[in-house]
């Protein structure tokens, strides 16, 4: 099957250039034959915003995830929405996993908020559980909580095929972004698509990464692009035979239960 990864530059407090944009390219991912389709992190209302300023597009940013919903609809596609929820007082960065009949099977908020987020949003409960989709088991994260392994490898032991990863990495994490996305592929044995931005000082470098830690389609670091690639699940399987990290991990190590499907 074909996955589609849009790479863009969302202008910081420019919702709807943002919605205009992102929807066109989704809709070019589309045409191209993509099944899955992600965007990053906060692509709607940008990311350099005052805790005032985000607050006040939120219900914007919500109501973008519904007009997303009727495009999943319309083109029998499973769409990966972020935006920003909200719950009473409390901001979350989020992600939404639209199916393609439009329903929302999932709404992930980000659990590990890096530097001044903490100022803005509220942690999400760190809880990792994959969603069953019509393409298959996919697990999701967003930017910072890609940076600690525990999450990764929770989801793969639930069953997660795919490890989706929507991001605003800057500059300066360049590097760790290079180092941490095929790590968690390879440890886990699993597919990770990294879906970051362009422009603002972000590093660019979306990135799709097969269960050995290869990385098979890369974009620039500074253009905006659709990463368009073939995802074949049984690559794990043969992966596994090769690579037995989860196998031959010791759970005991774990204190309390570890709860896991195939192993």
């Amino acid at each position: 099957m074909k996955i589609a990864a849009i790479q863009m530059e969302s202008i910081s407090g420019q919702i709807d250039k943002n919605k205009e944009k992102g929807k066109k390219l989704v809709l070019e991912a589309i045409k191209k034959g993509a099944q899955l389709i992600v965007l990053p992190e906060l692509w709607s209302s940008g990311y350099h915003l005052t805790k005032t300023v985000f607050s006040k597009l939120q219900q914007e940013t919500r109501e973008i995830v519904e007009q997303f919903r009727a495009i999943a609809k319309e083109h029998n596609v499973l769409l990966v929405v972020p935006f920003i929820d909200k719950k009473g007082e409390d901001l979350f960065i989020a992600l939404s996993v639209i199916e393609n009949n439009g329903e929302i099977l999932k709404i992930y908020h980000k659990s590990f908020l890096w530097d001044k987020e903490q100022l803005y949003f509220i942690h999400g409960e760190r809880k990792y559980d994959p969603v069953e989709t019509s393409i298959g088991k996919i697990g999701t994260l967003i930017c910072y909580d890609i940076e600690f392994p525990e999450p990764s490898r929770i989801l793969a032991l639930r069953g997660a095929q795919l490890i989706i990863v929507s991001s605003v990495t800057r500059l300066a994490s360049e590097k760790r972004w290079d180092i941490q996305l095929p790590a968690r592929a390879l440890d886990n044995t699993v597919f990770v698509l990294g879906v970051n931005t362009v422009g603002e000082g972000s590093c660019g470098k979306t990135k799709f990464i097969d269960p050995k830690g290869a990385i098979v389609h890369e974009c620039s670091r500074t253009e905006e692009e659709i990463l368009l690639c073939d995802l074949d699940f049984s690559q794990i399987d043969k992966a596994r035979l090769k690579i037995p990290y989860l196998k031959e991990f010791d759970y005991s190590l774990v204190p309390g239960k570890v709860e896991t499907e195939h192993y």
